[in-house]
């Protein structure tokens, strides 16, 4: 998937000059949610880079989403003196209190022919709701979202940046086009997807229940016979810089990717006479398979630190069978050695360079997946729609710093 996505031809990048030739008059209105909840710090960075949208103001019709209650947010967000174009809607105190439950109550509210999402430390590019536009006007009618890419402007603040600087590169340049080359269904990014508004109605909007609402509604996508595509521009967010805040992220997106697996396998032999075999299986193989990965990891690692360590008794006797140590030796070197790759191959679109030495730790990386996968397992049984918010602002690095190092 990933080899197909890094050397697709298929996505074409929207060029200057079809920029230049949209005539402002003929762009529609285009509604832009934003969830924000006890964000006050980031207000001023988020307004100002709305503010900077090559898109006519009167044009734009951007919807500030706050939680009851949520002063603090409410006042750092007047004393910006946003333009006229904002509207601040206060949302009733109700459950389930997630993202999705909010997204849907500002779809009521949304003037738009297309909807987009950011949140609150979202820095997009300036051109990007054009880009859509002219997307959507290129695509067949059964394009419901086509996705910007994902990345982060604090690349080089510490491990954890790092790394997820990786990750993300290599899933929004590599591995989501792979999926669109290939067909398959694409679980959709958190912020910067842009949205057909009457087709999202006409599907029901987001389950408000799902802590990964955008996996979810891929996959709910495809069901309905519509398609995701792609576009070449990138959103920056600010990647978790403490490891107690990303694994409050990275629970709950496993366990979201748990419950979308779930969900949609209550009736897999439905599923399948919908959509067809390769997608059914290319889809529950990603949103299924990745949880998987991240539990058993650990596991595996477990084991053969005791058969390195105590090969004998009953462990090391079921080793001595040699095909099950090839095979295991196998798995061992060639998995590890996949995982550093994928992450190699996420620097090399962007040219983040200084970024390929740090690859070599991804396996050190993973273990910390599969730590916040096991929570996000206990989570699914004790507290599967708690929504765990992650804190925003928290960055030493200037929001600005955004140019490839």
């Amino acid at each position: 998937m990933s080899i197909c996505g890094l050397g697709s031809k298929l996505i074409r990048p929207i060029t200057t000059k079809e920029l230049n030739a949209i005539d402002q008059k003929d762009l529609p209105v285009y509604t832009i949610l934003l969830l924000v909840y006890k964000e006050a710090e980031v207000m001023g960075t988020l307004i100002k880079s709305l503010k900077k949208f090559d898109y006519p103001e009167d044009k734009l019709d951007i919807i500030l989403l706050l939680e009851e209650g949520d002063e603090e947010t409410f006042e750092a967000a007047k004393r910006e003196r946003p333009p006229a174009n904002w509207r601040f809607i206060s949302m009733p105190d109700s459950l389930p209190k997630t993202k999705p439950k909010a997204l849907n109550y500002g779809l009521h509210f949304a003037r738009g022919d297309y909807l987009t999402i950011y949140d609150a430390e979202d820095i997009p590019d300036p051109d990007q709701l054009k880009k859509a536009v002219i997307s959507f006007r290129k695509h067949p009618k059964d394009f419901i979202c086509f996705q910007a890419a994902l990345n982060y402007f604090n690349r080089n603040e510490n491990f954890l940046t790092r790394m997820f600087t990786l990750e993300y590169s290599f899933w929004f340049d590599c591995l989501i086009p792979g999926l669109y080359k290939l067909g398959l269904p694409i679980p959709l990014g958190g912020t910067s997807n842009h949205f057909d508004v009457q087709k999202l109605k006409k599907i029901g909007g987001w389950d408000p229940f799902n802590v990964t609402e955008d996996a979810d509604l891929g996959m709910r996508a495809s069901m309905e016979g519509y398609k995701v595509g792609v576009i070449y521009s990138t959103t920056y967010e600010e990647a978790n810089s403490q490891l107690g805040n990303w694994l409050r992220q990275r629970s709950r997106w496993v366990k979201g990717y748990m419950q979308t697996f779930l969900v949609h396998n209550r009736h897999p032999l439905k599923a399948l006479r919908i959509i067809g075999l390769k997608q059914w299986f290319g889809y529950n193989l990603l949103i299924g398979g990745t949880p998987v990965n991240f539990l058993v990891n650990p596991i595996m690692w477990a084991l053969f630190s005791y058969w390195l360590l105590a090969a004998e008794g009953v462990l090391g006797a079921s080793f001595s069978f040699p095909l099950l140590l090839y095979i295991s030796a196998f798995n061992l070197v060639c998995g590890n050695i996949a995982v550093i790759l994928l992450s190699l191959v996420g620097a090399l679109p962007r040219k983040y360079y200084q970024l390929l030495p740090w690859a070599m730790l991804s396996p050190i990386y993973w273990l910390l997946q599969s730590l916040g996968a096991y929570k996000a397992l206990w989570q699914l049984i004790t507290k599967p729609f708690y929504w765990e918010k992650t804190i925003h602002g928290i960055s030493k690095t200037e929001s600005a710093t955004l140019t490839p190092e």
